[in-house]
């Protein structure tokens, strides 16, 4: 019998991705169940968390295997909206069926999903460059083609896709994320390309001396996030019932903060599916309560941008207290960088106050001079 002497910390990492957003669901909910009990708790509430949860479960899915791969795709609210702009034209001015123009904008998805990968691989432009000039060039394209327009009032089976009742008693959206959550869950756990997405990010050089296409794999990510991608963009677009050329714009920072907090390593090769699902569930409630406590929307962008360093930074402290013992809170304050670090933006913070004091001091009443 074997006894395990790995630290606490070693115990609990392969949990950490679903325990640490869990905590998290738990504290808002007691939050909110303190605050706004009965506006936050209501059935229709519920619902609606649910339904701006599963819009990005596909995407979070797929972000899942791009960061895996130590890559990153900043392009796919721009993909959602384009491939949803040319689905919208087919329907309304081509007469197309919702179902072929609904294949058609996956496909669709999944080449832009191709070009971004071949932009990275081929090009050997750095994920971060390329995804951000592409994210402008389909953009661009959503733009050009719209001209301005808001198209609207699509045939029942995109809304069905969008807002709809399934047979069961969750919400259409949601079953359909949710099956992309299992589907993610059976490639990365039950296929090689899920066992190659974890040697790639662990070690690309050693996974390419061992006859693992590399480059391939990545691409296939980006095909993979793409095509997720475009289904976001028809359920955003059967959700709202219209669609528009700045629709999506910040699906690139919701799916990459749902992903990071729920336990994908930004570092490749610890992925969590269950954490991505987690840590979606978790932005929705979280947004959700700050609209419930009537806080204005754009502190939306602040609390998302803050979880993200949150919870990087606690996963990599975690990392390196148990690899290498870091010392305590108190032992990082005594370091002699720390304080000089701390001094610095002491004297920064003092200079700003400094100058507002002193701005304030001598100021005047605004419209007195001329």
């Amino acid at each position: 019998m074997t006894t395990d002497t790995r630290s606490p910390l070693a115990k609990l990492e392969p949990i950490m991705g679903v325990l640490g957003p869990l905590v998290m669901i738990v504290l808002i909910a007691a939050f909110m169940g303190v605050f706004e009990p009965a506006r936050y708790f209501r059935l229709s509430n519920m619902n609606q968390i649910l339904l701006d949860a599963a819009l990005y479960m596909p995407m979070a899915v797929a972000m899942t295997f791009v960061i895996t791969q130590r890559g990153i795709d900043l392009s796919i609210g721009s993909v959602a909206a384009l491939t949803a702009i040319i689905m919208a034209f087919l329907i309304k001015q081509y007469g197309f069926s919702a179902w072929v123009a609904g294949g058609i904008a996956l496909i669709l998805g999944a080449l832009m999903g191709f070009i971004n990968g071949l932009i990275i691989t081929r090009l050997n432009v750095p994920d971060l460059i390329g995804t951000l000039a592409m994210d402008l060039v389909y953009r661009g394209f959503a733009l050009v083609l719209a001209k301005g327009l808001v198209l609207a009032r699509f045939p029942e089976l995109v809304t069905e896709v969008g807002r709809g009742q399934s047979l069961i008693f969750l919400p259409t959206p949601v079953v359909i994320g949710l099956l992309t959550v299992v589907l993610g869950w059976f490639l990365l756990t039950r296929t090689h390309f899920g066992r190659y997405t974890i040697a790639i990010g662990s070690n690309p050089e050693a996974s390419e001396m061992t006859g693992v296409s590399v480059d391939r794999h990545k691409i296939y990510a980006y095909v993979f996030m793409g095509t997720m991608a475009a289904l976001a963009g028809i359920m955003l677009m059967g959700k709202l019932n219209a669609i528009q050329a700045t629709s999506a714009p910040y699906f690139n920072l919701h799916v990459i903060a749902a992903v990071v907090v729920g336990g994908t390593s930004l570092f490749g090769g610890r992925p969590s599916i269950v954490g991505s699902l987690a840590g979606v569930l978790l932005l929705s409630m979280m947004i959700n309560a700050l609209v419930t406590l009537r806080i204005e929307f754009f502190w939306q962008s602040v609390a998302s941008g803050a979880v993200i360093i949150l919870s990087v930074a606690a996963y990599a402290w975690l990392q390196k207290k148990d690899r290498d013992g870091a010392g305590s809170f108190r032992e990082a304050l005594a370091n002699p960088d720390t304080q000089k670090t701390i001094r610095m933006g002491g004297l920064l913070i003092g200079g700003l106050i400094a100058l507002l004091a002193i701005g304030a001091l001598f100021a005047t009443t605004p419209g007195a001079s001329g």
